[in-house]
Parts: structure tokens; C-alpha cells; sequence
């Protein structure tokens, strides 16, 4: 994967296999030192080196930042899909693209992304901040730049960035109602892999 803040988010869905509508696993993450670039250009030869070690792979990171921009999520996906189905892995291993980027999956509904971002208690509330502030349009569900209007809350909050913030929140939100497609893709290809009641 990218980076420890989508580490943190894994660990975090990993702790909830019952809200994931998987059976507990047993997993190691890789971050790749080189970040969003590297999962998409040299993602594939990275895992290769696993293929052997491990009965499924996941390639996590952003489009945003990935250096692939020009080639719609959906798109890239696939390309990297049918490199690692080509690859050792066969279909043992699925890219997930993020797009923009892993923070579009914090913004839920509060409390929980509130508590997590210190705007517990304020006012305005979170959401009225970010929308005076321009980074959520009204009745928008989530910021353009979700990344951005993150760290920009945090920083308005005077709560430290800590790739930790992303494993609370993800042992806390509300899964059924993130809509977000990469998610979903992320908790349909688990619960392929790892269903909850085995066949």
C-alpha cells in the first residue's frame, strides 16, 4: 500500500470483521517506500516478490498524487488488475485505486469523524466550518479535496496529523453507509477472498 494512513484505515476495517461481513484474517501490509507512484507503476513487481508467501494480495493506494491522473480510476484499476492477473498472483491478487484519495472514506456522517477530528462541542459544527470555509459545498456529501479539507480541520482543531486518526476512525464509522466506490470494491473483493461463513 501507499502509506502508513492507509495502514492505519486497513488495521482499523480489519478490527471489525463483522461489520466487514468477513471472517477474522490474519494479514501483513507493505507500505512502499515510494508512496502513490510507486503501488502505480512498479505496484505489480513489488507483490511478485510475495506471490508465494501469501494466498492473496491487495495493491492499495490513490489516484491522486499517483502520477497516473490522465487515466480515469476505473481504468487504471483494470490495467493493474490484468497485470497482477497475468503475474504468479493469477486472480489471488486486486488492485484497489482510491479516488481522489483515502480521505474521501473519512467523511461520513458524524459524530465519529467530528470526535476523531476534534470538532466535538464546537461551533459551527464541522461540516457548517467546512462549507463557510469553502472546502464542502452545501448538501455535498464529502469535500472535492477531501485530503485537504481533512488536515484543514485538523489544523482548525489544533489536533496533530497522525496516520493513527484514520485507524479510530475507521473502527468506528458506519460502513453501510460509505458509499464510496473504491470502498465498496475494497469490502466486495474481502468478502470474496474471506467470507464470513465459509462454503
Amino acid at each position: 500500500m501507499a502509506d502508513k494512513d492507509m495502514e492505519h484505515a486497513l488495521k482499523g476495517l480489519f478490527a471489525r470483521p463483522q461489520s466487514m461481513s468477513i471472517r477474522p484474517v490474519v494479514y501483513d501490509t507493505f507500505v512502499h517506500p515510494q508512496h502513490d507512484p510507486a503501488c502505480a507503476r512498479r505496484g505489480v513487481s513489488f507483490l511478485a516478490r510475495m506471490s508465494t508467501q501469501y494466498d492473496h494480495g491487495l495493491l492499495l493506494f490513490d489516484h491522486e498524487g499517483s502520477g497516473r491522473e490522465a487515466t480515469p480510476s476505473d481504468e487504471l484499476q483494470r490495467e493493474i488488475d490484468g497485470h497482477l492477473a497475468t503475474s504468479a498472483w493469477g486472480e489471488r491478487a486486486k488492485a484497489v485505486v482510491v479516488d481522489p484519495e483515502l480521505e474521501a472514506w473519512v467523511w461520513s456522517p458524524p459524530p465519529h469523524v467530528d470526535d476523531v477530528a476534534g470538532w466535538t462541542g464546537r461551533a459551527p459544527s464541522l461540516r457548517e466550518w467546512l462549507v463557510t470555509e469553502g472546502w464542502l459545498r452545501e448538501g455535498a456529501p464529502k469535500p472535492a479535496r477531501p485530503k485537504a479539507a481533512f488536515h484543514s480541520a485538523l489544523r482548525a482543531a489544533g489536533v496533530a496529523r497522525s496516520a493513527s486518526l484514520y485507524q479510530q476512525i475507521a473502527e468506528r464509522v458506519s460502513l453501510r453507509r460509505c458509499e464510496d466506490r473504491s470502498f465498496r470494491r475494497l469490502q466486495r473483493t474481502l468478502q470474496e477472498w474471506f467470507p464470513a461463513d465459509p462454503v
